[in-house]
């Protein structure tokens, strides 16, 4: 039987320590047989786990002979490894135990080295505090998962369900991860990846920066057909030392900056209006449907379309129930 081994460190996050345990318990074979053996394991008897306290049945020997080691997020993903959790992954890494990270869980995974020149993901809001930390870790905000045969990682919360489910798929095929998804009531693959769920807020700008009054007037005139000239006349520059100016103060280009904030405005409209995505695009600044159609799916990973049925704020029904 495949064996699982779930290591928890402290300052675990509950959710991303459950998520494996209760996938890989509950997956069946074809036959009945349960197939995976899960263990618990902690460098302690008793780990920190937030809101209560957890006692794990296995310590750090449970990974020895695992067929898999799952590594949950942490609540500090800067924390510091110990020796023991860093030399024990090491080992069974050497070993070619697969090992793989739940949400920030790819942080002490990228401590022990085992990453590096590898692509990873982890929650898109920790991504670039990843990428600073570990600069030979190729870092992908965008995605669900990542898989390097060996080593896998995934990003937040309900990624990690995904990750699960993909790893039942490799391990026993479709059908066994089918019926895990359905225990889950989880779909065996989502559309699009991790993209679709992050918060394009505007590249913060320091109040009295030279682009500070620029970015207030391209805001207030997203629906504008803008080119790179228009903006630079507006900001009484050259093109050439507003892109300078803009990497250095936003990281990014000044047509780059206004897609993203279009995009931003059209996300908003999508959750919160009826309006047509023909008229959402028209309405922040695209002069074709196909364009921002094209503009959205590149940002966002999914379709207007797919992103309305992800994040439409409908209204509660209530029950009615008959005596």
């Amino acid at each position: 039987m495949h064996t699982v081994a779930v290591l928890a460190l402290d300052k675990v996050i509950p959710f991303d320590l459950s998520t494996p345990i209760e996938v890989f318990s509950r997956t069946r074979l074809p036959d009945g047989r349960p197939g995976y053996q899960v263990r618990v394991c902690a460098e302690r008897r008793e780990i920190d786990a937030g809101a209560f306290a957890l006692s794990a049945p296995w310590g750090m020997e449970g990974l020895q002979d695992a067929d898999t080691i799952i590594v949950p997020g942490v609540a500090d993903p800067t924390a510091s490894l110990s020796s023991a959790v860093r030399d024990a992954l090491r080992s069974a890494a050497a070993d070619g135990t697969r090992i793989a990270s739940i949400c920030s869980g790819t942080f002490p995974l990228a401590a022990t080295g085992l990453l590096d020149g590898l692509r990873a993901t982890t929650h898109w809001a920790a991504a670039g505090l990843l990428a600073s930390i570990h600069p030979d870790i190729d870092v992908d905000p965008n995605v669900l998962y990542v898989d390097n045969g060996q080593f896998l990682t995934s990003a937040g919360a309900a990624a990690g369900l995904d990750l699960c489910l993909y790893m039942i798929r490799r391990d026993y095929g479709s059908a066994v991860a089918a019926d895990a998804a359905r225990l889950s009531v989880m779909p065996l693959e989502r559309e699009g990846g991790q993209a679709q769920f992050i918060v394009y807020d505007h590249t913060p700008t320091p109040q009295g920066s030279e682009l500070e009054e620029l970015l207030t007037w391209l805001r207030d005139n997203l629906t504008r057909d803008l080119t790179l000239t228009d903006i630079a006349a507006r900001a009484g520059t050259s093109t050439r030392t507003l892109i300078r100016r803009f990497r250095d103060q936003t990281g990014t280009t000044p047509l780059q900056w206004l897609h993203r904030a279009r995009i931003r405005q059209a996300q908003h409209l999508l959750e919160t209006t009826d309006h047509s995505v023909e008229r959402i695009g028209n309405r922040v600044g695209f002069s074709s449907s196909t364009t921002f159609r094209d503009r959205f799916k590149l940002i966002t990973g999914v379709s207007p379309q797919t992103y309305r049925r992800t994040f439409r704020a409908e209204p509660l029904r209530v029950m009615e129930i008959s005596e």
